[in-house]
């Protein structure tokens, strides 16, 4: 299925009429595949036109036997409830019949059909980065990270990651100290930042004017399953994905997938053996063996994606060292859980 076309066909109707709860309930629906909610959303034009289905006619429709089911009722109180919980807390919801869905998101094969989030969404004129890495990185990969985003936002690029211990974090740091809004994509419900102890860094994303994104609605808990299934998400809303420092078995590996099969750009760092030695390192030379470019510096990226004359501005800024040393300190001794 065309996500892409099936949401041109419907757009007109959705925007002369009142959906009211209708998408949040089908984004609740169980045992349906992304891509099956998708078709439910572009079919049903109200509320009370999904709730008198049987359960026949959903599997005519998905065109599959569904072994289990469920109490409309039940679900449409459930909806009712998450969207008063998102006014309450400053959670806007948006689905993806609206226009406000971000476009790069719906071209994925299995888009969200709602996405949740605090703070503003990302300006489709603007390209992100995607920066991931090991929870437990070295202590060269760790600055290098913070390097990278912090030079890739003095360029203007916003980096989007996941929140994590390790890179994840070290890439919002060096990125926001550049001025531009930062993005972080949770395995959680917003109202519940995992790990908690990244919870100021979450803050500071959101007063950058950036925000925090999230497929699932509040209060639902992480599990080993919602970190792979968010890292898709990552990787649609970046025009490239960097990998710094990833052992075999890692998260980021999954990410890199996504990216390639999404046609994204995808980096290796070059932390060198030296700088960045104790740590497995396998799964990032892999990918260097399965073809990634190694890259050493924000400028190679601003070279490969041609924008160097649009932020000609900037171009002194590609230092090999973050130009606030003490922020690097205070984030570097954070990440190693020490005083300074």
């Amino acid at each position: 299925m065309d996500n892409k076309a099936v949401f041109l066909n419907s757009s007109e109707e959705n925007s002369s009429s009142d959906r009211g709860l209708l998408d949040l309930i089908i984004s609740l629906l169980p045992v349906i595949k992304f891509t099956e909610k998708i078709l439910l959303l572009n079919i049903f034009k109200s509320e009370d036109e999904l709730l008198i289905q049987s359960k026949k006619d959903i599997e005519k429709i998905i065109k599959r036997e569904l072994k289990t089911f469920w109490d409309a009722g039940e679900i449409k109180e459930k909806a009712g409830h998450i969207d008063t919980t998102c006014a309450i807390r400053s959670i806007k919801w948006v689905s993806w019949t609206s226009s406000d869905y971000p476009p790069m998101l719906r071209e994925i094969f299995d888009p969200p059909s709602v996405i949740f989030y605090r703070g503003r969404l990302p300006n489709t004129e603007k390209p992100l980065l995607g920066m991931v890495g090991t929870r437990k990185p070295s202590r060269g990969a760790a600055e290098q990270a913070y390097r990278i985003a912090g030079n890739i936002g003095r360029a203007g690029i916003s980096v989007v990651s996941g929140l994590a211990y390790g890179i994840d974090a070290m890439s919002h740091r060096g990125n926001l100290i550049s001025g531009v809004p930062g993005y972080a994509v949770l395995g959680s419900g917003i109202d519940g930042v995992y790990p908690s102890a990244n919870r100021s860094l979450a803050k500071k994303i959101l007063d950058s004017g950036g925000a925090l994104i999230s497929e699932y609605p509040p209060g639902f808990l992480p599990s080993k399953w919602t970190f792979p299934a968010r890292n898709r998400i990552i990787a649609a809303l970046s025009r490239g994905v960097l990998i710094v420092e990833a052992p075999e078995k890692s998260g980021a590996l999954i990410t890199a997938g996504f990216a390639l099969d999404q046609g994204k750009d995808l980096w290796v760092a070059s932390c060198g053996a030296q700088e960045c030695a104790g740590i497995d390192r396998k799964g990032t030379i892999k990918l260097v063996f399965d073809g990634a470019e190694i890259i050493d510096s924000a400028s190679d990226i601003i070279e490969k994606w041609n924008l160097t004359e649009s932020f000609s501005g900037s171009a002194d800024n590609f230092s090999s060292r973050p130009s606030n040393r003490e922020d690097l300190i205070s984030s570097m001794a954070d990440f190693l859980k020490i005083d300074v």
